[in-house]
């Protein structure tokens, strides 16, 4: 059932908007998925390459909230497009009772660009990803699902003039637990050498349309200096706040490149 937006959402909307007119009628747009947002795109590190991403991640409800203090995102590059990840955070889970602390699941996956044309700006790649449970007590304690999930998607980029946009859709196949789908997009616009800002809206849920969550978000990357990215990120569901829809979202954090190498100029 559809929900009037609150301010905050329409304030959000706003400034969607605004980098989606900045996509379409600016010259220098560039937009790129992965951390600090939820939607990945088909880019890789580069040849034994690194990009580590530490970072902190807030999920505030209501009544509860969910934090990744912080969050560490671990990537490898083999050859010039495939990627090996890995990931996890330990989580601070309050629901309101007293904070409860524990390791989230790891998840290891493999992300392979499989098509790119330099002509037309087009790249496609598959990103399929593993969530297990680690032998600790955060299963029993109510902090991660019991089952678990393999994510099954596929992400495009393409240039199209001035514009460049990352989206991505999968399948979220879960042992013990209902499947799910996701969705994304990032759009955004290159400021200059250093900060690029940027929109995403992103979608997921089971397959019953009660379990959804959309969420709109603005961010931004800043270049301090190989081999430092600093990442930001905030948004909020689309809906209003409730148990399953957060009133706020959000990535603070940083990205390192190793070895360091000077900045790729867009």
């Amino acid at each position: 059932m559809s929900s009037i937006p609150t301010n905050a959402s329409l304030f959000f909307l706003h400034i969607f908007g605004f980098l989606l007119y900045l996509s379409i009628f600016c010259p220098s747009i560039f937009a790129q998925g992965g951390p600090p947002y939820y939607t990945n795109d088909p880019g890789t590190p580069g040849n034994l390459q690194w990009e580590i991403n530490l970072g902190y991640m807030p999920f505030l409800y209501p009544d509860s909230s969910i934090t990744h203090t912080p969050d560490v995102d671990i990537n490898f590059g083999l050859g010039d497009r495939i990627q090996l990840t890995y990931e996890n955070a330990w989580l601070r889970a309050a629901d309101p009772s007293p904070a409860k602390y524990g390791l989230g699941q790891d998840q290891l996956g493999v992300k392979w660009r499989f098509y790119e044309s330099i002509v037309s700006g087009f790249a496609i790649s598959i990103f399929p990803q593993l969530s297990v449970n680690n032998p600790n007590d955060s299963v029993e304690r109510g902090i991660t699902p019991r089952g678990a999930s393999l994510i099954l998607p596929v992400e495009f980029s393409k240039k199209l003039g001035p514009v460049h946009a990352n989206w991505e859709g999968g399948y979220n196949l879960v042992h013990k637990g209902p499947d799910g789908w996701l969705a994304g997009l990032v759009i955004g616009h290159d400021f200059n050498d250093r900060l690029e800002i940027d929109a995403e809206f992103y979608s997921l849920g089971t397959f019953h349309r009660g379990r959804n969550q959309e969420t709109l978000a603005g961010g931004l990357r800043y270049k301090i200096h190989p081999p430092f990215i600093l990442l930001i990120m905030a948004g909020r569901s689309l809906r209003p706040a409730g148990p399953t829809q957060p009133f706020f979202v959000g990535y603070f954090g940083m990205q390192f490149l190793l070895p360091p190498h000077p900045f790729e100029k867009e």
